[in-house]
């Protein structure tokens, strides 16, 4: 099945370490055969981000250290390993023309509204411009509490952060099995899911103790999935190992898919109504109201004034000429600097700001109506 790859418009994929490094040196054959499925995805009209882990496990062998759970050593490598990482990515890429991007995520870049709309407006940019965003977490100045502990779980926010249609999670094993088949022969394949279950979960082995690098397996993928799941992005669990993983997947070669019963615009529309409580308010225009029930984003031209104080990131209404709320959404800009561009057009922000803002006070992604 590679349908839900087939109609996708934006693909996260996700590798690990084991997949990225081989005593303590980048893989350079397998990422080449990765950039070229890129490369092809690319022409065929897709937006692809990759996230990968491996900076660690390039950065350990030049540590001069053995392997260690110590975080501060861990934290050491992956400064060591991550230009590597990129080097080694980049030179894949660069013979199909295409260009890397380096963006380094903590948690807190997608748990927190702030951050997340930075980090979401940096990663569509890059993906306007044709390049291919690199994301790893920030393993020099993640602590434990607040690390996500695998790429699995990152590439999911990534994927829910981006409103993705696929997660690819390229693994050592090409799907779940109804027991680890390391073990257990008559284990059977899992083609096809449309929920998870705690018996989808018993099911799941433990990371591959014998690549002796990375910190997933099985289970964190399966939770990855269902954060996808939960944002309307189908995940497939695939063989990662093999000369051309995508191409594999889009031929049909085996995975498991989780496919979920709604689109991300639903699920982003559905997580904006029940979850929005406003700090305050924007006040719009007649006309602002008839371009929201449209579909448009709030622009900066149609708003005449604010209520409250709130800061960028905010959860806030949009009120009518009559006071009436007719939307509620995530603002670009804090209170003050909404009052400061109000009635203005795009073109003038520059003016009122002193810097080039955003073109939407509140983009329509982020946006519902009440």
């Amino acid at each position: 099945m590679a349908k839900p790859f087939e109609t996708a418009r934006r693909i996260v994929i996700k590798t690990g370490s084991a997949l990225i490094a081989e005593k303590g040196e980048p893989r350079r054959e397998w990422l080449t055969g990765l950039a070229a499925d890129i490369a092809d995805l690319r022409a065929a009209g897709r937006e692809v981000v990759w996230v990968s882990s491996g900076a660690v496990a390039l950065g350990r062998s030049h540590l001069g250290k053995r392997a260690s759970k110590r975080l501060e050593e861990k934290q050491a490598a992956a400064a060591l390993g991550q230009p590597l990482l990129m080097s080694a990515i980049a030179d894949a890429l660069r013979p199909h023309g295409l260009h890397a991007a380096q963006s380094l995520l903590t948690l807190e870049d997608t748990e927190r509204r702030r951050r997340w709309l930075n980090a979401r407006a940096t990663l569509d940019t890059l993906l306007a411009a044709g390049v291919v965003p690199i994301i790893n977490e920030n393993d020099t100045v993640a602590t434990e509490e607040i690390r996500y502990g695998d790429n699995d779980r990152l590439a999911a926010r990534v994927a829910q952060m981006l409103s993705a249609d696929v997660l690819v999670l390229l693994s050592d094993v090409d799907g779940l099995y109804t027991a680890d088949p390391r073990k257990d022969p008559a284990a059977e394949h899992i083609a096809e899911l449309h929920e998870l279950t705690e018996a989808h979960d018993a099911m799941a082995g433990t990371a591959n103790a014998e690549t002796g690098v990375g910190s997933g397996g099985m289970a964190t993928k399966l939770a990855a999935a269902r954060i996808a799941w939960g944002a309307g992005c189908a995940t497939a669990i695939t063989l990662g190992d093999r000369e051309h993983p995508l191409g594999a997947l889009r031929g049909g070669e085996r995975a498991t898919w989780i496919i979920p019963s709604i689109s991300p615009a639903t699920a982003r529309q559905t997580w904006l109504k029940g979850h929005l409580t406003p700090e305050g308010a924007i006040l719009v225009d007649a006309g602002a109201v008839r371009a929201l029930k449209k579909g448009s984003s709030l622009l900066a031209v149609g708003v005449t004034g604010v209520e409250g104080r709130f800061e960028k990131g905010a959860a806030v209404a949009i009120k009518g000429p009559g006071g009436e709320v007719v939307a509620k959404g995530v603002t670009a800009y804090d209170a003050a600097n909404v009052q400061r561009i109000a009635g203005a057009h795009t073109n003038d922000i520059e003016k009122h700001l002193g810097y080039r803002g955003r073109p939407a006070v509140i983009h329509r992604d982020d946006l519902v109506l009440d």
